[in-house]
Order: structure tokens, then sequence, then C-alpha cells
């Protein structure tokens, strides 16, 4: 198996415009203004759906999009390596979607609900291979330790 390839500003940049363009179909496909005043009672379960999964969905096309824009500043020189591995990091245990709620809404929004976690998905696997590369140089703690070995060892 060959080593992973790593996060260059090319790669971040497409991944940037890809998910704008998830996040604009998001966006538009839960626009609730003036389909719930329609909707009838019997659509409750429905509404609720629609709206749970609006909310599960536009939040993590929300982190995708702040992951990347760490990057990007990263690649700019807005951040070191360090605050980007510190406060950079992609929740992997994210919650899916329900199931049984995707079975409420429409073919269109379940693929779009499905194409957001996939999107999602790939980051969380790209921020996990990027993670298990070491930095350059040893860490802080590593360096600390070799300091105290040589410091017991005299």
């Amino acid at each position: 198996m060959s080593e992973p390839a790593t996060i260059n500003p090319r790669i971040i940049e497409g991944l940037y415009c890809e998910a704008l363009v998830l996040s604009d179909d998001v966006r538009a496909a839960f626009d609730l203004s003036g389909r719930i005043e329609s909707a009838g009672m019997e659509e409750d379960l429905a509404r609720i759906a629609l709206s749970c999964e609006a909310l599960r969905t536009t939040t993590r096309i929300m982190h995708a999009i702040a992951w990347l824009l760490n990057h990007r500043a990263y690649f700019m020189g807005e951040l070191t390596e360090f605050q980007l591995r510190r406060h950079g990091r992609l929740a992997a245990d994210f919650p899916g979607s329900d199931p049984e709620r995707l079975a409420l809404l429409k073919p269109e929004l379940r693929q779009l609900i499905l194409a957001t976690e996939r999107f999602y998905a790939r980051l969380v696997r790209i921020d996990t291979n990027w993670r298990q590369v070491e930095p350059d140089g040893p860490s802080a703690v590593a360096r600390l330790r070799e300091r105290l070995g040589r410091a017991v060892a005299r």
C-alpha cells in the first residue's frame, strides 16, 4: 500500500469549491419559507423529519467548510501547523442521518443528504491520514521527555 498523499492547497481548494456547491444545494433544498404553513396536520412526522435532517445536514456541511477554511488559512500562513492540528479537527463521530426520518423525505433530499455524508466522510479520512503523519521534528512533549531523560541520566 502506498503512503497517503499529503494535503496541499490544490486539494483543499478543490474540496472547498465542492463544499460551497453542496452548501448552496443544501440551502436551496431546505429553504422552508412558505412550505410549512401550506402543509397539513397529517404531515407532522414528515415536517419533523425535514427539520431534523435539515439541521443535521447544514451543521455537517458547515463543519466541513470550517475545516476547509482552517486549512486554507494554514496554507496562506495565517495559522501554524500546531494551531491547525490542535484546533482544526473534524468530529469523526458526527451522527449520520436517521434512516426512519430519511424514508419520509423526497428522494432528491435523501440523495443530497447522503452526498453531504459521503463528502464529510472523505474529509474525515483525509484529516485522519494527515494527523497520522508526524509533523516535522519531535513534538514539544517528545522534546521535554528527551530533556528530562538527559537530566535524570546525569
